[in-house]
């Protein structure tokens, strides 16, 4: 197993790195355009300055995925969470930036190579952004659902646990370390 990542959590470090690397298009991309616009425009501001925090959340939570066995950023309520947020700011960032960006022309214009070069990164960047927003949309639906639908088969430990060390057939047994295990704990835990 890679890293002790069931095959699960593969799947999902899988979505992160994709993710990731979306990320660092759209960061490339707004930084060329930026410099172009010598950054005065905040269509042009947006993408890049949301890029640099959602590549600083995604290099946190795939650093402590792999380094704690037992992150609280790997579990599915606060991916779920830090995604959906992620995807609503997106999405609002990019409707904005996109009415900016209507004055570009699909087909860019011949003549000097600068202002030919600035039109090909905005038309990659329109196309990136969208892509990096449909992208956390899916994780954080395809997350939400298999989380739901393992809860309803009866699999609370879902809840308790990184996602990348999720396994169905791990049961609250007390052999496992993602268990309440204190003894100060004198009441049973709430059922959810």
């Amino acid at each position: 197993m890679m890293f002790g990542f069931s095959s699960v959590g593969k799947k999902k470090v899988g979505a992160h790195v994709a993710l990731y690397w979306v990320n660092i298009v759209v960061l490339a991309l707004s930084a060329r355009v930026n410099l172009f616009q010598e950054f005065f425009f905040a269509a042009d501001l947006f993408p890049l300055g949301l890029s640099i925090t959602t590549m600083v959340i995604l290099s946190v939570m795939l650093a402590l995925d792999f380094i704690c066995k037992n992150s609280y950023t790997g579990r599915p309520q606060f991916e779920i969470g830090v995604f959906a947020v992620l995807s609503i700011f997106w999405l609002s960032f990019n409707a904005f930036s996109t009415s900016r960006w209507r004055h570009v022309p699909m087909a860019c214009p011949t003549g000097s190579d600068d202002i030919k070069t600035w039109c090909q990164d905005v038309q990659a960047l329109k196309a990136f952004v969208w892509i990096e927003w449909l992208i956390f949309s899916l994780t954080a639906y395809f997350t939400l659902r298999y989380t739901v639908s393992q809860k309803n088969r009866g699999n609370n430990h879902i809840l308790r646990m990184p996602l990348s060390r999720y396994s169905p057939h791990l049961r609250n047994d007390g052999t496992t370390e993602y268990i309440r295990n204190s003894e100060f704990l004198q009441f049973s835990e709430p059922k959810l």
